[in-house]
């Protein structure tokens, strides 16, 4: 597609401007991740193009294998959103008619002559989630499509890029009427505290998430008592209120830091009601990762009888995540200086995994700069995710491309969070391969 322009904003507007002519009388084929970022991504161009009157069909994807690729077809219109900065090579085997790319991923490859892509990646490196992007392309498409920015607000948060705000996030937030209010980053923070810090994984809190009696002995602690039977919320909290509670907080997880545990809370009205956009992001989360992505994109839509079954899908999303933790914490893992390698198998769900992941990497569980890498069994092959604690350091995209160039497979992500899938005959292989890079590694740092 020639030379990409320096400016992130020219390139959203070129390519809004080619797509437009491009899929007149046209059917396009839309392919998303299944992450809380994908689901709103596609949420907003399910409804940008319904309001076009355009044909299209969906897919929602856990990531873009090559077997995949070849069956897309070939004589429709592609678009790909939050995904494919990683899977050029195939892309252009697959021969296929014309392709558009919104993504914020890393990219690893010479961008192909024939891919339309927007990124991030190839312009100032902005921190932007897809939905942010997908939300600007709408937006030059339609300025109707200005009513979806609350949807963009929600990738963001799934992505945890609510700290590095700029012009253009800034500006998202504004078209969105999101409330923003200074408070502690634990969520939802509008529901009761004794629910939210029973089910608190960001921050883990040892003897309190996931332990009503230590939830109770928190909030005595701190002189927090029920109001007709009922807690007040993170937001009801008064000053005084709330340094007690951090205070407590980070008594329990002494290397937890201040600074990330307060923070922005994103308030967005769904259902004519506020709400804070972690919880929203979370059961959006929960659905897709239950394989319910349609019902996370028609709650998104705010149908009622999707937020019903939501909610119930919530509820046992975050049992089984407390559930893995526990089970994680009694497994014998593969540890060296700088890291950790936990191998699940099929004792925790392949689509919970990444969460888990992230969970014990913003834990006072490891050392700043320790790599997490988290594996559990899906279908014939094995989903790994691998996070670093602290957000500072190596490199895990690169060290896991590393292994992933000798061993086959495709590898997704960012520096600080990266993921791919292997066949399951390479499991040894691979944990000693890993291990091997990430001492390595060590030695180099």
């Amino acid at each position: 597609m020639g030379e990409i322009k320096k400016s992130l904003e020219d390139q959203i507007e070129i390519i809004a401007e080619k797509f437009l002519e491009t899929i007149k009388d046209q059917e396009i084929f839309v392919v998303s991740h299944f992450d809380t970022d994908g689901i709103s991504s596609a949420t907003i161009m399910v409804q940008a193009l319904r309001r076009l009157d355009a044909r299209f069909s969906l897919r929602i994807v856990k990531s873009l294998e090559p077997e995949f690729i070849k069956t897309i077809p070939k004589d429709k219109i592609i678009l790909f959103l939050d995904l494919a900065s990683g899977s050029f090579d195939y892309i252009a085997k697959a021969n296929l008619k014309e392709v558009f790319v919104i993504d914020h991923h890393e990219i690893s490859k010479q961008v192909p002559e024939s891919i339309n892509i927007i990124n991030p990646e190839l312009h100032n490196k902005q921190k932007i989630s897809a939905s942010s992007l997908v939300y600007l392309f709408c937006k030059k498409i339609n300025k109707k499509n200005a009513e979806f920015a609350k949807l963009a607000i929600l990738g963001m948060v799934g992505d945890m890029l609510e700290k590095d705000i700029d012009k253009l996030n800034s500006n998202i937030l504004d078209d969105g009427e999101i409330k923003r209010k200074r408070g502690l980053l634990i969520y939802p923070s509008t529901r009761p505290l004794n629910r939210t810090l029973e089910h608190s994984s960001h921050p883990f809190i040892p003897g309190v998430t996931g332990d009503p009696e230590g939830v109770l002995e928190i909030l005595r602690e701190i002189n927090i008592t029920p109001k007709n039977k009922k807690y007040k919320s993170i937001i009801e909290l008064n000053k005084e209120e709330m340094e007690k509670l951090i205070t407590a907080i980070m008594l329990r997880n002494p290397k937890c830091k201040h600074s990330e545990i307060l923070g922005d809370i994103f308030l967005i009205k769904l259902f004519n009601k506020l709400e804070d956009a972690r919880e929203i992001s979370a059961m959006v989360n929960a659905c897709s990762r239950a394989g319910e992505t349609s019902t996370a994109i028609q709650f998104l839509m705010e149908s009622q009888k999707a937020k019903k079954s939501a909610e119930a899908t919530h509820i046992k999303h975050k049992q089984n995540l407390i559930s893995g933790l526990k089970f994680i914490a009694e497994i014998k893992k593969t540890q060296g200086k700088g890291f950790i390698i936990i191998n699940a198998k099929d004792k925790i769900k392949d689509t919970i995994i990444g969460t888990i992941a992230s969970i014990l990497s913003n834990s006072s569980l490891y050392e700043e700069d320790t790599v997490v890498t988290a594996m559990a069994y899906y279908e014939d092959k094995i989903k790994v995710s691998i996070r670093i604690v602290g957000r500072n350091g190596r490199n895990v995209r690169e060290i896991l491309s590393k292994v992933i160039d000798q061993i086959g497979g495709e590898v997704g992500g960012h520096k600080f969070a990266a993921g791919c899938i292997i066949t399951r005959d390479k499991e040894e292989a691979f944990i000693q391969l890993l291990k091997k890079n990430l001492e390595i590694e060590m030695v180099k740092v």
